[in-house]
């Protein structure tokens, strides 16, 4: 039995679709199909059926899902246990989709320059998506916001970024009040099931503020291209990034002060991939400290 299969099969489960779980891993529909059906001609039974657009698992398949899940993961560990100390092997990286587009880029170059010969997987997805991905055990490392609870004591966390809530304007307001322009201006909202689109909520009702809302998306970087072209102004974290580096924005400090949103990295303390995420944290901190500059 190919391990490479199972852990496809786990891919398939979680994201619902062969297409999808393709995608991530850079090969046909078809090749995953072709993989799924090895594993039930092996096993004897049905795996998967289809729901809709979707698939899901049979009885049965909920069984080995549930075994497969540990095998995909012990043979990952092995993996890592047999390269301890050598600068090789695997490592499997969550990140929120800001830190993606922000910092990642530069701590990911540093970190293949060392490690060339690690393999590193990247997925992107909510802090919470992927805090439960790494309690799985499916991650080596979540790249995500501070916890609003306490970490279990088996978890580290280091922090890489602090970001004030700041008001996002096209250039032309920058002297303006930022709390008058939120209540003047037409207001593009930050997802409020999100952490930072949270804080901004509270911020705005603490204020008393009730904007004229007109958008509201989960992606900072296509809030800071809208604000660009004028369709309004945010209330958002202060992230730095070079795909908004160019645009025409200003930030604008709130008068009254708040908590940072706080994002950093999240792994188990007894990692087989210790040393690398040693070295991921190395490389993040040199990042920051260039970026600083």
């Amino acid at each position: 039995m190919d391990i490479e299969f199972l852990a496809n099969l786990l891919l398939v489960v979680d994201s619902g679709s062969m297409a999808e779980a393709a995608r991530r891993v850079g090969v046909t529909a078809a090749a995953v199909a072709q993989q799924v059906q090895a594993l039930e001609r092996e096993l004897g039974v049905p795996l998967l059926v289809r729901a809709g657009r979707t698939v899901i698992p049979t009885e049965a398949g909920h069984r080995v899902i549930e075994r497969a899940r540990g095998l995909v993961r012990e043979f990952s560990d092995l993996k890592a246990f047999a390269l301890k100390g050598e600068a090789a092997g695997e490592l499997r990286i969550g990140t929120i989709t800001t830190a993606l587009l922000s910092l990642m880029p530069d701590v990911l170059a540093r970190f293949a320059a060392v490690f060339s010969q690690v393999k590193v997987l990247i997925r992107a997805g909510t802090s919470m998506e992927l805090y439960e991905t790494l309690l799985r055990g499916e991650l080596d490392v979540a790249v995500c916001l501070h916890p609003a609870f306490t970490l279990p004591k088996a978890y580290d966390w280091h922090l890489l970024r602090e970001e004030p809530l700041v008001v996002l304007a096209p250039a032309r307001f920058a002297a303006d009040d930022p709390h008058e322009l939120l209540r003047r201006e037409p207001f593009i909202r930050y997802d409020r099931s999100l952490g930072g689109g949270k804080q901004a909520d509270a911020y705005l009702r603490a204020a008393r503020i009730a904007p004229r809302e007109l958008f509201e998306l989960n992606s900072l970087m296509a809030i800071a291209m809208m604000v660009d072209r004028g369709l309004g102004v945010s209330l958002v974290p202060d992230i730095v990034s070079p795909l908004t580096a160019g645009l025409e924005v200003a930030k604008l400090t709130l008068p009254v002060k708040t908590e940072p949103r706080r994002f950093g990295v999240v792994w188990h303390r007894g990692s087989p991939r210790a040393h690398l995420i040693r070295g991921l944290l190395q490389c993040a901190d040199e990042a920051l400290v260039q970026s600083d500059r």
